[in-house]
């Protein structure tokens, strides 16, 4: 069954239009990559699934309800979950302020949160501004979850983190892939590491959707002419 379901969207920020038929879909449980060169489209299409940005043309469906003019607040509250790029915590909060301040009731709380990523029990008190970039990237995505979403959308995750703290993030999202049912959309360049969590994979070329497929399918010339530099 979908969860979402996006239908030939475009999107314009003032005289400009960024998205020029945008489709995808997202089943209950899974892992669906967004992928595209920079600037094709991929933080605007995660801007109208999020409510971030208002009046797209063309259908968003969450669950079935048209989502297209909601706000983002009452769309978070439906389940959407969004772990921005830049991460964006509050840091002049401590690490436990920002999770309690998005928590919402549901399964995922500080125990669960903490059981995916330690370090943030460590650092509870400590504020976030204080964190190094992986800490707040692993901060970013327990705020998420502490909403108890059932979309959860990972926004460039891994962008300029070391390796190592990189593949904390993988596993963790892979850990995420095997315990819950929760879908998540999973912005990122990096194939390899997708290859191991994605089910499917959706290419945006200039604003519209130009390949669709699981990452078995995506071939050296897939990758070529839509992916490569």
């Amino acid at each position: 069954m979908s969860l979402l379901q996006l239908e030939q969207i475009t999107a314009i920020y003032g005289a400009s239009q960024a998205l020029f038929g945008v489709d995808l879909t997202i089943r209950e449980g899974e892992v669906v990559a967004l992928m595209g060169r920079n600037g094709m489209g991929k933080s605007t299409t995660i801007k109208v699934i999020s409510r971030l940005l208002k009046n797209p043309q063309g259908q968003v469906l969450f669950d079935g309800q048209d989502i297209g003019a909601l706000p983002a607040h009452k769309a978070a509250r439906l389940g959407i979950g969004l772990v921005p790029e830049g991460r964006r915590c509050f840091t002049n909060l401590t690490v436990r302020e920002n999770l309690f301040a998005s928590a919402r009731p549901g399964e995922w709380d500080f125990a669960r949160v903490h059981a995916l990523f330690p370090r943030l029990e460590e650092r509870g008190d400590q504020l976030a501004g204080s964190l190094s970039g992986g800490e707040q990237q692993m901060l970013a995505i327990g705020r998420a979850l502490m909403t108890n979403p059932r979309l959860l959308i990972l926004d460039e995750a891994t962008e300029g983190l070391a390796p190592v703290v990189r593949q904390e993030i993988w596993a963790a999202i892979a850990t995420l892939k095997k315990t819950t049912s929760l879908s998540i959309l999973v912005v990122d360049k990096t194939i390899s590491e997708l290859r191991q969590v994605a089910d499917s994979v959706v290419i945006l070329e200039r604003g519209v959707s130009v390949w669709h497929g699981t990452m078995d399918a995506l071939s050296a010339d897939v990758k070529d002419r839509y992916l490569g530099v």
